[in-house]
């Protein structure tokens, strides 16, 4: 399978300028595309992050702004993207999100206000401005980046996990109604959720220096995972991204309305 069917697509990818969504714009700026590149970060690592997907790419990318919290920030983005991407993006990525853990007594009511804006809410409004321009060019790729905790629970994740069971329940709901636009030749519409398990960013190192108990890394990476992931090998972003890409080949057009777990068998037990 070649990577030309790419070319000259755009892209939107939220929370892109560090772990997974660059990771994943970066994977898909080396297939031919034109990435929208969002998120936060000081100006020195949004420029360093459009710099490593142009670097990549073919040195279109773009950093737009935009709190996600806000549907009318998100609007203003979406018509942004828009009129960069001559119409809006053929593959939108939505990656952003936010945790917080507590007790479910305990959860802070403006914590559970801004993941279900960021987690959940933003898909909900990126998606209803982009589908419509999608159907109409006969391709599309929605892409939502899920979570394990999509499909199962654990404690002191209340938020967390509402929003990702809803952004997977969502995307069914969407990879229907659009799953009849298209066709073959032009590729089709598809909405589909990855649903990483464990996966290897710098936010996680704590938590196994926590639990290398005078070991190496990998014995704290081991004891990490042995609470849920049965691989006992956390994923990289760049795997995840690799998924992605494939998601977006037109050889995808019936794979819609999925939720992929990448879990090292997690949600098999």
């Amino acid at each position: 399978m070649s990577d030309s069917f790419l070319q000259g697509r755009s892209a939107l990818v939220s929370g892109s300028t560090s772990g997974i969504g660059l990771a994943v714009a970066c994977r898909l700026a080396a297939a031919g595309v034109r990435v929208a590149v969002h998120g936060l970060g000081t100006t020195e690592q949004i420029a360093a992050a459009v710099a490593a997907v142009n670097a990549a790419g073919g040195g279109e990318a773009r950093h737009f702004g935009g709190d996600l919290r806000d549907p009318a920030a998100i609007e203003q983005l979406m018509a942004e993207v828009a009129a960069w991407s001559a119409g809006g993006p053929d593959i939108l990525v939505n990656n952003a999100g936010i945790q917080h853990t507590a007790a479910l007594e305990d959860m802070p009511v403006e914590r559970w206000d801004a993941i279900l804006a960021i987690n959940l809410s933003s898909a909900f409004h990126s998606m209803r401005h982009a589908l419509p321009a999608m159907a109409e060019r006969g391709y599309g790729r929605v892409i939502n980046i899920a979570s394990v905790h999509g499909l199962v629970a654990s404690k002191q994740k209340a938020p967390y996990v509402a929003s990702k069971f809803g952004l997977v329940g969502m995307s069914k709901v969407a990879a229907l109604e659009y799953a009849a636009q298209g066709n073959r030749a032009s590729g089709g519409i598809t909405v589909n959720c990855i649903c990483p398990g464990w996966v290897e960013t710098p936010l996680i190192e704590p938590q196994i220096e926590a639990r290398r108990d005078g070991g190496s890394r990998d014995d704290g990476v081991r004891a990490l995972l042995a609470e849920k992931q049965p691989s006992l090998r956390m994923s990289l972003p760049d795997e995840i991204a690799e998924l992605a890409v494939f998601l977006c080949r037109r050889e995808a057009h019936n794979l819609t309305g999925a939720a992929i777990p990448v879990d090292g068998g997690w949600t098999a037990q």
